[in-house]
């Protein structure tokens, strides 16, 4: 069983690379006990092994028995949770004119579905807080402006938006706080897969502390960087515009037509 001698117990999803893993990291070495979570067994025990004060519990967000299993397994470890953050997801793009459409499907699985799952393992312990229970959910500020290609990816990002949205007002009258993060480009095994420009890519762990910093004031919102934000401020103000500037240029030949390059799963916007 954890103790409270620690500031807060944390769950923390999709901890095995990327952002999940450097918020873990950071987070237990300011001396939080952090639960950190992911499918991969091996990663998260490489996590584990780097900080005393990171335990690994190896799931499955889309699979809502296994989830039920980890909720009995956080209960073996600690009464309470006073943070947790949802950062698990994936993303796959669609290639036109024959996109596969079922990408659209397991984006959603993982990215939206998969988070509620998580949301209902989380509140009953959150509720047992007494240090201000705080819920937050990793969005992307891809939802700010179309992108070609992202149709899956965006659309998760803006369900979880809303989701949170209103989850917020439900749980007001609870005490628990929630906030919705949108952080842009960040330098992760998924964007390393990326095959187009990422303008403010930005280093995993730099990202991660300025989340971490963030999480302190409890904000509804939370975006960066400010300058990808400007970016996307184009595409309210000047939609043709950002049509114009972001559509794929294909070539097309009288009586055959050839797709964008293919996509590859990446994004971490």
């Amino acid at each position: 069983m954890m103790t409270h001698n620690a500031s807060k117990v944390i769950w923390i999803t999709g901890a095995s690379s990327g952002l999940g893993k450097s918020m873990a990291l950071q987070l237990a070495r300011q001396g939080h006990r952090v639960i950190a979570s992911a499918r991969n067994e091996v990663a998260l025990g490489e996590l584990a092994a780097l900080d005393d004060n990171i335990v690994p519990l190896v799931c499955d967000i889309t699979d809502a028995k296994a989830m039920e299993s980890l909720a009995e397994r956080i209960l073996e470890l600690t009464a309470v949770l006073d943070q947790v953050i949802l950062n698990a997801g994936t993303c796959e793009y669609l290639d036109f004119p024959e996109p596969d459409w079922s990408a659209v499907r397991r984006v959603m699985e993982v990215n939206f579905f998969g988070t509620v799952n998580c949301v209902q393992v989380a509140l009953p312990l959150l509720r047992l807080s007494c240090k201000h229970p705080h819920l937050v959910a990793i969005a992307s500020q891809v939802t700010a402006a179309p992108f070609p290609r992202a149709e899956a990816y965006g659309a998760s990002k803006a369900a979880i938006h809303y989701f949170f949205d209103s989850l917020r007002m439900d749980l007001s009258a609870e005490d628990i706080d929630v906030t919705v993060v949108n952080p842009g480009f960040v330098d992760t095994p998924l964007t390393r897969r990326n095959d187009f420009s990422m303008p403010f890519l930005m280093p995993v762990d730099e990202a991660a502390e300025r989340i971490i910093k963030n999480l302190k004031d409890r904000p509804r919102r939370y975006g960066f960087p400010l300058r990808l934000s400007a970016l996307l401020w184009i595409s309210k103000v000047l939609p043709g515009l950002w049509q114009k500037m972001l559509t794929p240029k294909v070539e097309v030949t009288p009586g055959h037509s050839e797709p964008p390059s293919k996509s590859e799963q990446g994004a971490d916007l």
